[in-house]
């Protein structure tokens, strides 16, 4: 598979299917505008698939990639490491959060094993037989990982995203699993845009004041720690993930890397998604206008992120759960621009002699 390569540009989604979709939006029997983000939402899709109306959604991917942090043995997160050993086999049962909104909405739902910092051998081998480590680094301590590690982990999700695609997958999401994961992200959003811990540092799953205050030194130690780096725009994105990633961000990395350099759209979720989206765009410069944002989570560093890659969600909805259910809850808002774009009749159909697209439907080259 591909690994992905820092400085490699990615080719956009069509821009003759962007504009037939933009063509054939405003000739829709509706005022102008009236759709709003439903109607753009229609006509990114079309660029994506490279036709005109948009084919329905009947593949939807979710990949949940799970690993423990160092930083959870130092009371950053209101909750115990042994939460992801937990999570991870309530997702495989079917009854996690993110498993209740994937059956509703109809999307495949696959958890990955990257670096828990527990034995799931008596799991499925999908889950089990790609683990890079046991757990990452303590990052204000100490490397994340070392940089095999980071490379190998960035295979690992360049795999999963290709396997996905070769397999029909039409729209792929991301999911994140993993006490202290809110913290390991902060830093890395710090890092690749020169911000301080204050401004990138979160509650997470609902930490106290005193809580919020310990997370905001392991970030700036963190920072601190690894300056030699070269925080901001002159950051090498896999030192970066070496010295304050994790596997499971970094293979979350190198996942939207490839999904992006194999023209298949991706819809983020929250903090961590968005954390390794600004790596992934740093690696590939472009591959940013082949994701879409679900939704606006209550961290602080997601706005950075989404900020610096122009990215506005679809929901706000005060949601933190993570597992991917912030993608998950869009869904809906990507299937109601399909269907507009579809179904919608043009105004040169309800009041005949009025100019119109040229046909109702076509294909980008």
């Amino acid at each position: 598979m591909t690994e992905p390569r820092a400085h490699s540009p990615i080719a956009p989604p069509s821009p003759e299917a962007a504009a037939l979709a933009q063509e054939r939006l405003a000739g829709l029997a509706t005022p102008p505008g009236a759709l709003g983000r439903v109607g753009e939402v229609g006509a990114w899709l079309a660029a994506a698939q490279g036709e005109v109306p948009p084919r329905p959604l009947t593949d939807v991917r979710l990949v949940v990639l799970a690993g423990d942090h160092g930083v959870a043995a130092h009371a950053v997160s209101a909750y115990p490491a042994a939460v992801t050993e937990a999570m991870v086999r309530t997702i495989v049962a079917g009854r996690a959060g993110v498993s209740a909104l994937a059956a509703e909405h109809g999307v495949a739902v696959s958890v990955v094993d990257v670096a828990v910092d527990a034995d799931l051998s008596d799991l499925p081998a999908t889950v089990t037989a790609r683990k890079v480590r046991r757990g990452s680094g303590a990052i204000h301590l100490t490397d994340a990982l070392s940089r095999g590690e980071a490379e190998r982990s960035l295979r690992l999700g360049a795999e999963l995203a290709g396997e996905l695609v070769d397999g029909g997958a039409q729209l792929l999401m991301t999911g994140d699993l993993g006490i202290g994961n809110t913290t390991v992200a902060a830093a890395l959003v710090a890092a690749m845009l020169g911000l301080p811990a204050d401004e990138v540092t979160g509650r997470g799953t609902g930490v106290d004041d005193a809580g919020w205050a310990r997370k905001r030194d392991v970030v700036a130690q963190a920072l601190a720690r690894t300056g030699h780096l070269g925080h901001g725009g002159g950051a090498d994105p896999v030192a970066v993930l070496t010295a304050l990633g994790s596997a499971d961000l970094a293979a979350t990395t190198g996942f939207l890397v490839e999904c992006s350099r194999r023209g298949a759209p991706v819809v983020l979720d929250g903090l961590m998604s968005l954390a390794c989206a600004v790596v992934a765009e740093a690696l590939a410069p472009g591959a940013s206008a082949w994701w879409l944002a679900g939704h606006r989570s209550t961290e602080p560093a997601q706005a950075h992120a989404l900020k610096s890659l122009g990215l506005d969600p679809l929901l706000d909805l005060d949601m933190r759960l993570g597992e991917g259910s912030g993608a998950v809850a869009a869904l809906p808002v990507l299937r109601s621009g399909i269907a507009v774009l579809r179904d919608v009749a043009l105004l040169s159909e309800v009041l005949p002699g009025r100019p119109g697209p040229s046909g109702p439907s076509a294909s980008a080259p």
